[in-house]
């Protein structure tokens, strides 16, 4: 055989390798899990939470380790996904991150198929014991019965004249022979395979499982010398944290703001003496299932019979292997050679606030302890609130956290908008946010003259930004809207190429008459819808444009009437051809002031070069009517010829009649083919002259 080795030979160096090869996968587990188990356990607190408005937190843990550590923090299974998306770990100190464990979750179904009676598809008991066939079980219906199990059978059972119920049916292979059991009278089924009857109760235990509120604990190990930092930080999903204010008002003092943020920790840790930063903005977040095992379906191939039927594998052309390899390794260079810094990720967090915050947390590193796969950068503006002193708040609790405590900038006025109130504007105040902060959008408990006066809503606003705040009725002033409507005016006529292009202008009034019935002096910002198509001509400008009102701005004195008139204008388009159009209608704007020399004598050139026409194919109709007549008459003479004598006297007339009239028809077709060519003559000079029209 030489150097030859035999196929059994082969195999059983397979198994010895494959055999080493495992011994040394456990070898090397079991050295990991020693040294996992030598290492002792840290604390590293919870420092700082970070809660955005788009329904997540950033958590960040800060402490010390010794030499190899073991930090272990605790988290609900529905937060796994968003930790594993999210997680980032620092060593400070030199050392690395050898692993991070957690208890993984197979899928519920995958699991309950690995046991020898699947659970997976919810069967029946009639389908339970089908996949037991084989085995032996003990039945009481009622009487004791020791069998193997056969299979299950349906039968219809009759329950009334022609109602049908179906019944499952146990057949057993007993010491007596075949016996057929029906379930519905089985009281208690044991199965007698202990090794089954175990694996039927860890398939049940696994469902069990599912329906408890389980945790997961992860364990992050820290292999190092001496004393060192280490930092941990990862998102979870939390509730959005929301704004109210309360606005004060006075008639001495300018408007103060007090604004609360509402907080709720929903986490399974206690927070203590944290620092609490709220960020307002919609950075994008989503969610991903990487906590639960994924299995992917894999084809089933079948071996081939003959070695030309075998599956063909072509392999990559060598020049081309060549370069990708060159391509790969060049990049490796290149990513070798950057700076330390340039591969650091970006810090988490967001844009500081004007207001001078606490001192920032030191950016993140991700090359302390843990390689950078990537590099990312920062995208949009968010804004945060920093709270100032460290929060403490017991876990499932909520809290009520002061954001803004300012005065600010505003002005007291009227605010009418028909579509809201027809009658009375609403009490109202012009706030200009002079805090320096971004007031977020909330609700509003407005307090006026020592005692509560109604609630508001504001939107978002941006530092420097005005919004106007509505919170009562103003039952002092009234005001009473009128509508006014003008006919519509031509403004100009164009003659372009056989068309005549009209523009009308509509006009629309609107008027407003306000009355004060209080004490003093009344500011009202009537509110004005703006429709596409219409233009403001009165007032000319207005105090205010939003994105699709107006404001007007009103001074209103007690007990002397204030009037507001709101003009707008809308031009209108009409196009007409002129070779369709009637004479009367082109004579309409032949006498319009609005329509210029030229076009008005274009106008009546074609008024007169369509009445030539009109003549023409009325003459036209009158010779093709003349003939008919003719035709209808040789018609009727015929008829009564054929009832005559051709010898009689009043045949003889006939003929004679019948001869004139042919003489006749030959001289109204030639006439009127003479007038069907003059009409059509006529008619094409009228579309030649139209179409050379071009008078603005």
């Amino acid at each position: 055989m030489g150097n030859k080795v035999s196929h059994c030979e082969a195999r059983k160096m397979g198994r010895a390798l494959a055999g080493a090869v495992l011994g040394c996968l456990l070898v090397q587990l079991a050295a990991f899990s020693a040294t996992a188990a030598e290492a002792p356990s840290a604390e590293v607190p919870l420092r700082r939470v970070v809660l955005y408005t788009s329904g997540v937190g950033f958590f960040e843990h800060d402490g010390q380790v010794q030499d190899d550590a073991q930090v272990e923090l605790t988290f609900n299974v529905r937060e796994m996904n968003d930790l594993l998306m999210s997680m980032v770990v620092e060593d400070l100190g030199g050392g690395t991150v050898s692993a991070a464990s957690y208890g993984s979750q197979t899928p519920t179904a995958q699991t309950l198929k690995t046991f020898s009676i699947d659970l997976a598809e919810n069967p029946t008991l009639g389908q339970l014991l089908n996949q037991v066939r084989g085995e032996q079980v003990e039945v009481e219906a009622p009487n004791k019965i020791v069998g193997t199990v056969l299979g299950v059978e349906k039968h219809k059972k009759q329950v009334g004249e022609q109602e049908f119920i179906e019944s499952e049916v146990l057949d057993l292979l007993t010491d007596d022979g075949l016996r057929a059991v029906p379930l519905e009278g089985a009281s208690r089924i044991q199965l007698l395979n202990q090794r089954l009857d175990a694996e039927l109760r860890k398939a049940l235990a696994v469902l069990a499982t599912t329906h408890a509120a389980e945790k997961n604990a992860v364990t992050l190990n820290f292999l190092g010398k001496g004393t060192r930092q280490v930092r941990v930080g990862y998102l979870q999903e939390m509730p959005v944290w929301r704004t109210s204010y309360r606005l004060v008002l006075s008639e001495k003092k300018p408007p103060f703001l007090q604004g609360w943020a509402l907080v709720e920790n929903t986490t399974e840790t206690d927070w203590k003496d944290v620092d609490l930063t709220l960020v307002s903005g919609q950075p994008i977040s989503f969610k991903m299932d990487l906590y639960q095992a994924l299995f992917v379906p894999r084809p089933e191939v079948q071996l081939p019979s003959y070695a030309s039927l075998r599956p063909q594998m072509y392999g990559e052309a060598l020049e081309r292997k060549q370069a990708e390899f060159n391509r790969l390794r060049e990049k490796r260079a290149e990513l070798a050679a950057r700076p330390a810094e340039e591969a650091a990720a970006m810090p988490f967090g967001a844009a500081a606030a004007p207001a001078a915050p606490p001192p920032a947390a030191a950016p993140w590193n991700l090359q302390q302890g843990v390689q950078a796969a990537a590099r990312a950068g920062a995208l949009g503006e968010l804004f945060q609130y920093a709270i100032a002193a460290p929060v403490t708040m017991p876990r499932q609790t909520s809290a009520m956290l002061p954001i803004v405590n300012n005065e600010v900038q505003g002005e007291k006025l009227a605010i009418y908008d028909e579509s809201v109130q027809a009658k009375h504007p609403l009490n109202g105040l012009r706030l200009v946010n002079s805090t320096g902060l971004f007031l977020m959008q909330g609700p509003v408990a407005v307090f006026d003259g020592g005692a509560y006066a109604g609630d508001a809503l504001i939107d978002n606003v941006p530092p420097g930004s005005e919004r106007l705040v509505s919170y009562a009725i103003d039952l002092d002033v009234e005001v009473a809207p009128q509508a006014k409507s003008e006919p519509e005016r031509l403004v100009s006529v164009k003659l372009v190429k056989g068309t005549m292009l009209i523009t009308q202008e509509l006009t629309r009034e609107r008027q407003y008459t306000i009355k004060n019935s209080g004490k003093a002096p009344q500011k009202v910002l009537v509110v004005y819808p703006i429709e596409p198509g219409w233009t403001l001509v009165e007032p000319k400008q207005p105090a205010e444009t939003t994105r699709d009102k107006y404001r007007f701005a009103v001074e209103v004195k007690p007990g002397e009437p204030a009037t507001l008139v709101v003009r707008e204008q809308q031009s209108v388009g009409q196009q007409i051809a002129l070779s369709n159009a009637d004479i009367g209608a082109i004579e309409v704007y032949i006498g319009a002031k609005e329509v210029s020399d030229k076009v008005k004598a274009a106008l009546a050139e074609v008024v007169q070069r369509k009445q030539t026409l009109q003549e023409a194919a009325q003459k036209h109709s009158q010779l093709q009517q003349q003939l008919q007549a003719i035709v209808q008459e040789q018609d009727r003479i015929r008829k009564n010829m054929a009832e005559l004598d051709r010898t009689s006297d009043l045949y003889k007339r006939y003929v004679k009649m019948l001869n004139d009239q042919e003489d006749q028809i030959a001289r109204l077709q030639t006439e009127i083919q003479d007038a069907s060519a003059k009409q059509t003559a006529l008619q094409n000079a009228l579309d030649q002259y139209l179409m050379g029209l071009d008078l603005p």
